[in-house]
C-alpha cells in the first residue's frame, strides 16, 4: 500500500510494525498455539472489533479442530486511555464449560478488560483460558496481566492499524503504526 495515501496521513512517518513482520509472528504464535492445544478442545474467542484481523490470520494458522466465538467488551469508547470499567457489548453465544478457551485480543495495555474477561470465562467452567494478543505494551499496565502468545512488545505510544482504532478509524490499515498526538489531543 501506499504511504503516501490517505490512510497513513495521520500516522508518524515511521511505522511501528509492517504487514510482513506481523504475517511472520502470526505463523510462529499458530505453531506453538497449535502444539500447545494438541490435545485440547479449543475454542478461540476473539474479543471485538479489534482483534479481527489478527483473530482471522490466526486461527488460520492453528492446525487442529477449533471452534470460534466473539466477545465484545470494552473499556476505552473514544478515548485513548482506559476509564477503568469494563463494559460487555456481546456476550459468547455458546457454552464454555470444560473447554479450553483462547481469548484472542488486539492489545493488552492497561489489563483491565482481560483480566475483566478472564475471572468472568473462569467462572463459567471453562477448563483453562490463556490469552494470545498482537501487541502488548507492559508501561500501560494498571493490574497484573500477562497474556501467553504474545505477537510483539511495544512502547507506551497509541497505535493505530491491523485492527486498532481510534474513534473506529484506522482499523483498515494493514500495518501497525503511531497516530500523531494532534489526532486525539484535540
Amino acid at each position: 500500500m501506499d504511504k503516501t495515501s490517505m490512510l497513513y496521513q495521520d500516522m508518524e512517518d515511521e511505522l511501528l510494525i509492517t504487514r510482513d513482520r506481523i504475517a511472520e509472528r502470526i505463523r510462529a504464535l499458530g505453531e506453538q498455539i497449535t502444539k500447545d492445544y494438541a490435545d485440547g478442545n479449543l475454542v478461540c474467542v476473539s474479543i471485538l472489533k479489534g482483534s479481527v484481523f489478527f483473530f482471522a490470520d490466526l486461527i488460520r494458522e492453528i492446525d487442529l479442530p477449533l471452534t470460534i466465538d466473539f466477545i465484545q467488551a470494552s473499556s476505552y469508547g473514544d478515548s485513548t486511555k482506559s476509564s477503568g470499567f469494563v463494559h460487555i457489548k456481546k456476550d459468547l453465544d455458546r457454552d464454555i464449560e470444560g473447554k479450553d478457551v483462547l481469548l484472542i485480543e488486539d492489545i493488552v495495555d492497561s489489563g483491565r478488560t482481560l483480566a475483566y474477561l478472564k475471572t468472568m470465562l473462569k467462572e463459567r467452567g471453562a477448563n483453562s483460558i490463556r490469552i494470545a494478543t498482537l501487541l502488548d505494551k507492559p508501561e500501560g499496565r494498571q493490574v497484573e496481566m500477562e497474556a501467553d502468545y504474545v505477537g510483539f512488545i511495544i512502547p507506551n505510544a497509541f497505535v493505530v492499524g491491523y485492527g486498532l482504532d481510534y474513534a473506529e478509524r484506522y482499523r483498515n490499515i494493514p500495518e501497525i503504526g503511531i497516530l500523531r498526538p494532534r489526532v486525539y489531543q484535540g
